[in-house]
């Protein structure tokens, strides 16, 4: 909880909005730029890359660039990005059950 404590920033990383399905999106396997960001409707090119590298730089992305015309690049899960998309997927499928309770929760404020 401290405000200073270096956890805050990977937590930033792996809880946004983009962070969680790119997370989600590569626990299925391998996936080239392109096809990450067709899977993962409404996400930017230059969000996509900058997630892409926030967690890579965390350790939890792997980026294997192939030198070929044009360029191919891969992005996979390490072992610890494996281990943290099981746990933001978790959360993911809560939230996807338990929608209609927290949309019913939401009328009722209104």
């Amino acid at each position: 909880m401290a405000a200073q404590c270096p956890s805050r920033e990977v937590l930033k990383h792996m809880t946004s909005r983009w962070g969680v399905l790119v997370l989600i999106a590569l626990q299925n396997g391998t996936h080239r730029f392109g096809e990450l960001r067709r899977l993962i409707g409404g996400v930017s090119e230059r969000m996509l890359a900058q997630t892409l590298q926030w967690l890579e730089s965390d350790g939890l992305v792997d980026r294997v660039a192939f030198h070929v015309v044009p360029p191919h690049v891969e992005y996979s899960l390490t072992p610890l990005g494996q281990e943290a998309a099981e746990k933001v997927s978790a959360l993911a499928d809560w939230i996807e059950i338990r929608l209609p309770s927290i949309l019913e929760a939401k009328r009722e404020k209104i």
